[in-house]
């Protein structure tokens, strides 16, 4: 009786969010899953909005280079994080998109990645509260390994998953409902922060954080493992990689491709600033925690009001997007850079820096959104999975020597580095000038 209450609920409910009244939609997916859509739509919308909060507390690109900047360890490998965050799920993808497609279940691969997310961040708060310097960077690096490849496993069995459980015309709306969740508890999580007021207490409070994320991606295993998925066709499972490696080739015979990832490795400085950023906020704000918090804010408020904008702009002229999105991010870095060194009391504080971190992904965001138009609307439906594969395998091995620069920063501080990395944003417009407008007008 129970059982059958709770499946009327949950019917309700999804009706209720869906729009839908007496005939069930099922468009693009198996017969068999029509029934299941209630159950398998809020198993999906609970386990990828706890997932999306547990990526952001273990963020490559804001807590854990503060939490580094606390330990002591040394920037070339703070230089590190956001490689190895990128590069980690972008080369194992490919072999992982093979073993998916050989699996008649393909739910598992993803439960795989998320108890292996998991166990690298309980990895890391253990490392954090009983090491320092080089040896808790290199531990925790090698454990962002493991959490990167994890993180490409749930990527491509997600989608997957997805599309075989719920309808064509729902998947919209479940993953907006996905990212309106994660991000409102973000915003609270990093409200919550910046209203402590811990005194030594800080390396307790990131551990704590770590272990919460570690524990979220456990609950979103279990409500991921309540899905009912049809076995789906195998047939498909090729060695992914193989091809990809020979797909390689396209970089010399295929001009507008070359271009193109010559324009997309430049842009990495846009990515690689952030830590640096961050360190820079860690060294000039009383208050680590209100520090902290306000980033996080910042960063949830970045992406959601630049998106509907970058979207609508990226329909119609996606090198444009890309090309505002360096000028912008290379000017705010110029901006940085003379603030920190003029010392202004009005930018040296956890609002300012709130306000440049706010900026800097806005940017960062539209320099994403317009290159993924650009590659799609650039490519044609023969070229685009080729193009997708050459291009992020060539990124992802870029990123790690991208990590680099962070040896820089040992010698000359995170206010040279970004100074550096802005003026590479801002000469890669040159370049972008260069390619062609393939966005309709």
């Amino acid at each position: 009786m129970a059982s059958n209450h709770n499946s009327d609920l949950l019917n309700q409910l999804y009706n209720r969010i869906t729009g839908e009244q007496d005939a069930r939609v099922c468009k693009d997916i198996p017969a068999a899953a029509c029934d299941d859509q209630p159950r398998n739509f809020f198993a999906y919308l609970a386990a990828n909005s706890l997932g999306k909060i547990a990526d952001e507390i273990g963020s490559a690109k804001l807590l854990l280079p503060w939490l580094f900047g606390s330990l002591g360890v040394p920037a070339l490998l703070i230089g590190f994080l956001v490689p190895i965050r990128e590069a980690g799920v972008l080369i194992p993808q490919l072999m992982v998109a093979a073993l998916v497609r050989r699996m008649p279940i393909r739910k598992y691969v993803w439960l795989v990645g998320a108890m292996l997310s998991a166990l690298s961040l309980f990895g890391m708060a253990w490392a954090a509260l009983n090491y320092e310097g080089a040896t808790a960077g290199i531990m925790m690096l090698s454990l962002l390994v493991i959490f990167s490849i994890a993180r490409g496993f749930c990527s491509v069995s997600a989608k997957d998953v997805l599309g075989k459980t719920i309808s064509k015309s729902r998947r919209g709306r479940l993953m907006g409902l996905s990212s309106a969740i994660s991000g409102i508890a973000v915003l609270m999580i990093g409200l919550s922060l910046g209203s402590l007021n811990l005194a030594n207490a800080e390396l307790s409070i990131f551990a704590w954080l770590l272990t919460g994320g570690g524990s979220l991606w456990l609950v979103a295993c279990l409500l991921f493992y309540q899905i009912r998925e049809q076995p789906g066709v195998t047939e498909a499972g090729g060695n992914a990689l193989s091809v990809a490696i020979q797909q390689i080739a396209l970089l010399k015979t295929d001009q507008m491709l070359r271009q193109f990832v010559i324009a997309r490795a430049m842009l990495l400085s846009v990515a690689l600033v952030s830590p640096f950023y961050v360190l820079l906020a860690q060294q000039h704000v009383d208050s680590a925690l209100m520090g902290l918090g306000a980033l996080i804010v910042a960063n949830g408020l970045g992406t959601s009001i630049s998106a509907p904008f970058w979207g609508y702009l990226g329909d119609r002229a996606s090198k444009q997007v890309m090309i505002l999105g360096a000028i912008g991010a290379g000017c705010l870095g110029l901006f940085t850079f003379i603030g920190v060194r003029a010392q202004w009391p009005w930018l040296l504080n956890e609002y300012g820096f709130a306000l440049l971190f706010m900026l800097l992904n806005i940017m960062h965001s539209g320099v994403r959104l317009g290159r993924k138009v650009f590659l799609v609307d650039m490519a044609t439906s023969d070229t685009r999975a080729a193009y997708v594969a050459v291009s992020n395998t060539s990124i992802g091995i870029l990123m790690l020597f991208g990590g680099l620069i962070g040896l820089l920063g040992d010698w000359f501080g995170a206010n040279a580095i970004v100074l550096l990395l802005s003026m590479s944003a801002l000469l890669s417009v040159c370049y972008l000038k260069r390619l062609p407008n393939v966005s309709e007008p």
